[in-house]
């Protein structure tokens, strides 16, 4: 099962007890930071997120509101003495920049570091529980969309079944497999007659700052929650271009054209101090839209 918890939606300026960008994904088994923007690690005491389970941070350009928080977290992470790896997902510049805050610091990490550069769309990290895919944005700098796969799950068992064939508890391991059973007398019972096709796989797109294109659409076909910024409303679309981010209609028309299943709004401006504009413009062209609100949990 993956969940994604709102940290911060709001663009460059904290508005309104809104503040910059970051999510984290998680899974039964580990988190994944995605943007980190100011006050990040705040929040995540706030929703009483565990920072021991992130394993993964991704960055999506070098914008300060998505990434002036990190800092801050990883000095956090060492003076807890943390002591597993952290795989940092970011534009190349971001490494030197890292370096930099801790050497005038004279501060070392507790925990290794390390530092993947985004160079292409393209799978850049396979862990237990999910695959996570990269593809480049329009923005007035590099800027990196992300697909988050979750593995194929495991069959469920079908107790009534298992009961009823008399297959011991040791067995369901193996049948999750998929693996057929084989009484003691020899007889083959099929798995599809013990256990229960589980759910696809859930997949989950976040795109940043972004102009509107169609580009991103072959990398975000069809999944299941898709987060699309939406600093402007529909009015303001000369502007929204001029400054290389989307409006409500806009990511209204990605969700549809790409075929997502639910589509969550966010990077809202400043100047709005309440946000059902942002949610009826955008309903009015994609009905399953929802306000990335902060401390707000969503299932993929």
């Amino acid at each position: 099962m993956l969940t994604v918890t709102i940290l911060g939606n709001n663009s460059a300026l904290p508005a309104y007890g809104r503040n910059p960008t970051a999510q984290v994904l998680q899974t039964p088994e580990e988190s994944f930071l995605i943007d980190c923007g100011e006050g990040t690690q705040v929040r995540l005491l706030q929703y009483k997120i565990k920072t021991s389970r992130i394993s993964h941070i991704f960055i999506s350009h070098l914008h300060g509101d998505h990434y002036f928080g990190l800092i801050a977290l990883l000095s956090s992470m060492a003076l807890q003495n943390r002591q597993q790896p952290v795989h940092l997902h970011a534009p190349a510049a971001l490494e030197k920049l890292i370096q930099l805050q801790l050497d005038v610091a004279e501060a070392t990490l507790s925990f290794p570091l390390h530092f993947h550069a985004h160079e292409q769309a393209e799978i850049i990290a396979d862990t237990p529980t999910v695959t996570v895919s990269c593809f480049p944005m329009q923005h007035r700098i590099p800027c990196w969309g992300f697909v988050f796969t979750e593995k194929k799950n495991l069959r469920k068992i079908d107790p009534v079944r298992v009961q009823s064939y008399g297959v011991p508890p040791t067995y369901y391991n193996r049948l999750q497999q998929g693996e057929d059973y084989i009484h003691p007398k020899g007889t083959i019972v099929p798995n599809s007659e013990l256990t229960i096709e589980a759910e696809p796989p859930k997949r989950y797109a976040y795109c940043g700052d972004t102009l509107y294109t169609e580009d991103i659409l072959e990398h975000i076909r069809g999944v299941d929650l898709l987060y699309h910024e939406t600093t402007y409303l529909k009015d303001f679309g000369p502007k929204a271009e001029k400054y290389f981010h989307s409006t409500t209609e806009q990511a209204g028309r990605i969700a549809q054209q790409c075929g997502a299943g639910r589509l969550l709004i966010g990077h809202f401006s400043s100047k709005y101090e309440t946000l059902e504009c942002y949610l009826e413009e955008t309903r009015a062209v994609f009905p399953q839209t929802e306000l990335a609100i902060e401390g707000a949990c969503f299932k993929v």
